[in-house]
Parts: structure tokens; sequence; C-alpha cells
């Protein structure tokens, strides 16, 4: 056992790095979503299209990465997605060049493709150098840690970038956009020059017709659906909430930045605790746990009265704490970081439990569902226009009971007679 963790040591922080990565470039649309705004003159809802195309980009290519997986492997597939997301990245710097809504669109799309396939490579590839369980869970809630680190320090660096919110544009961002692409190229490199171990490469045809697929297990279909409403969660709580402060509550883009890099901030902690008791607890006591306490944080701060304010810790560009004076509402929404921090992993670890040769194509599938996280918060911020910011957590609220009914009811595996080796 302690060769098989020297050997597997490298792949496993390299697959840390991508992490980093993936929330990094995906992160830029939340900020994103504040500056095209404010440039375009742009409701809420259109606010929302960059993460919406960023995310509905995983819709298209969730299935193609799955395949690339199986025939070119892990590396191969990693490498790819790299060189995309330069381009997705690239394109977005060239709309702020420009000043075009429509360029900016078409790279957050390009960078989709990119995070989706990383994706696709990072979660089964954790899980798998872990031995699947509760170590594959503990090794998925420490790269959620760090997929955490750079969804922090995207708002606050923007947010910081941007100042004034009214001035604003795209080309504010550019030291966030160079910072995205010198990652990437660096990890290409250092990814280029190592040996992964490929677990899921087919390397032979068939000579038989497998009449099942991931969709033939129940478990997992509804922990599709739960990875589509989780994602639109964790991106919905901290999007609008960034809009709601820098809009309707006048707060400048920098305390909002920081309020909103609080929630990923938690998020961080969250992992790091998931990922130290990830051995000792079962991904369903977690996942219960943490949605019933979103559900108490979120409908409380939709009944809180808007004018109760409260003076809140945020984590702030200098890796200190600072106070910012904010609803009551607004901090508890954050406080919903500590609750999203852990269910990636364990709805992963628990829909996938049981699949076997069936897991490569089920992660595709997974990354198909990930596109919950443009078109949760596009609907958030349509509810946000008709009803007001506050009551658009309506949505939420939704998205966290049926993760509570996965965990409970709809996780259990009822197709243990199909053959998985």
């Amino acid at each position: 056992m302690t060769t098989q963790q020297k050997n597997y040591a490298l792949p496993i922080a390299m697959m840390f790095a991508l992490f980093f990565m993936i929330a990094f470039v995906t992160g830029l649309q939340n900020p994103m979503g504040v500056i095209v705004k404010n440039q375009f003159q742009a409701s809420n809802l259109l606010s929302q299209l960059g993460n919406f195309a960023n995310f509905i980009a995983y819709a298209f290519m969730g299935i193609p990465a799955g395949m690339m997986l199986q025939k070119i492997g892990y590396k191969k597939t990693a490498l790819t997605a790299i060189v995309v997301g330069i381009v997705g990245v690239g394109i977005t710097f060239l709309s702020g060049q420009i000043g075009s809504f429509p360029v900016y669109l078409i790279g957050a799309f390009i960078a989709g493709f990119s995070m989706c396939m990383l994706n696709t490579v990072v979660n089964p590839m954790l899980n798998t150098l872990g031995g699947e369980g509760k170590k594959g869970n503990q090794l998925l809630q420490f790269g959620g840690a760090l997929n955490s680190m750079g969804a922090t320090i995207v708002p606050v660096l923007v947010g910081f970038l941007m100042g004034d919110v009214a001035k604003a544009t795209i080309s504010d961002a550019n030291p966030a956009l160079f910072l995205a692409m010198g990652i990437f190229a660096l990890a290409f490199l250092v990814l280029y020059f190592m040996n992964i171990p490929e677990p899921h490469i087919i390397t032979e045809k068939a000579t038989v017709k497998d009449t099942h697929s991931p969709l033939s297990f129940t478990h997992f279909l509804l922990g599709a659906l739960a990875i589509f409403v989780y994602v639109g969660t964790e991106v919905g709580i901290p999007n609008i909430a960034n809009l709601y402060m820098t809009g309707a509550l006048e707060i400048n883009a920098t305390t909002a930045g920081t309020v909103v890099g609080t929630y990923w901030f938690l998020m961080l902690i969250g992992r790091l605790v998931g990922g130290v008791i990830g051995a000792k607890v079962s991904s369903k006591a977690m996942l219960v746990f943490a949605a019933t306490l979103g559900l108490v944080f979120v409908v409380s701060a939709i009944l809180l009265p808007k004018d109760q304010m409260v003076s809140m810790p945020v984590f702030q560009s200098d890796i200190s704490f600072g106070l910012a004076k904010v609803p009551t509402s607004i901090m508890l929404l954050v406080l919903c970081g500590l609750c999203t921090s852990v269910m990636w992993g364990g709805i992963f670890n628990l829909a996938t439990a049981g699949l076997g040769k069936y897991t490569a194509a089920a992660s595709g599938i997974f990354m198909v569902m990930v596109c919950g996280g443009g078109i949760i918060p596009a609907v958030q911020g349509w509810a946000a226009d008709l009803f007001g910011y506050v009551e658009s957590y309506w949505v939420i609220v939704i998205c966290l009971l049926y993760m509570v009914f996965y965990a409970l009811v709809g996780s259990k595996n009822v197709n243990t007679d199909i053959k998985v080796d």
C-alpha cells in the first residue's frame, strides 16, 4: 500500500492543481457578470449569460469528453483541454480590447469546453486513485478545497481590479486573464512530462455489445440530476448575491468581491474539514447534514427583514479578515459556502458507487449535467428581475430539498443485478 501511495502521489498532486485551474477560470464569470451588467447596461438575466455560456458548454462536451477519456486517456484529454482553455481566455481578453459582449460570450463558451474536459479527467481520476469508497471521497474533498481556493481568489482580485462598478470594463480584468493563461501554460508543461495511470482507457474493441450503460442505474440517474441542481446552487448563491450587493444595495465592487470571496473561502474550509473526516463519515450522512443546514440558512435569509444589518468578517485581498456592514441575509447566504463545500464529492461518490466499468462513461454524463451551473443561476436571475433579489432564492430552496431527497432515498443502488466487471 505504501508503494502504491508513492507511485500515485505526483498524479494526485497534478489533479489537485487542475482542480484549482477549473475554479479560477470558471469563477471569472461571477465578477465578470457585474462588469458586463454595468458596461452594457444588461438585466440580471443577461448578466448571467457569460456564466450560462460557460456552463452550457458542458451539455455539448460532457459525453464527447467521456469518450475521449476512454479512447485517448487522462493525459491527452487534459492536455487538449488546457489548449482549448488558453484559446477561451484569450478570446475573453480580445472581447475587452474591442468592447464586444458577443465576443465575450464566445470566449466564455469555449472556456467552458475546457473546464468540462478537465472536470471529466480529475473527478474519476481522484476517485480511482483513492480506491473509491471513503478514501475516494476524501481525495475529492481535498481536491475541492483547492478548487475553492481558486474560486476565493477570483472575485476578490477582480473586485479590486474593477474599482468603481459604474466605470468598470472587461479590460479591467486583464491581469486576472493573464494569470489564468499563465497557469494553463505552466500546467501544460508539467503534465506533458508526467506519467499518469490510465485505468479507464479502452485498448481493445469489445467483441460483445454491452446492453447496459450508466443510465441503467437508477441511483446514477437521480445522482446526475442532483449534480445539475447542486452546481446551480453553488454558483447561483454567490452570483446573485454579488448582483444584489452591487445593484440594489449599492455596495462598492471591492467590498462585494470580498464578501463573495468569503463564500468561496468558507467552501475551502468546509472541504478541508470534509477531507479530514471523509474517511470516517459516509457520503450520505455528509450530504444530508450539508443540504439540511443549507436549507436553514437560505430560508432564514429570505424571511429575515432586509434592513437588518450586521458587521460581517470578510476575507480580504491581503489574506486577512476585516469587517463589512451587510444585511444579515447576505451573511447567511455566505455561510452556505460551508454547506455547498462537500456536496460535489458526496454526490459523485454516491452516484458512481457500484458502477465499475461504467465509471468513465458516467463521468462524461455527469459533466453534461454541470450545465445546471449556467441554467439555474439564469433562472434565478430571471426570478430576481421579476420578484426581487432575495425572493429569487426560493429557486435555491427547491434545489436543496431535492439534494436532501437524493441523499436519503435516491442514492440507494437498486440495480445490483447488473454486472459491472
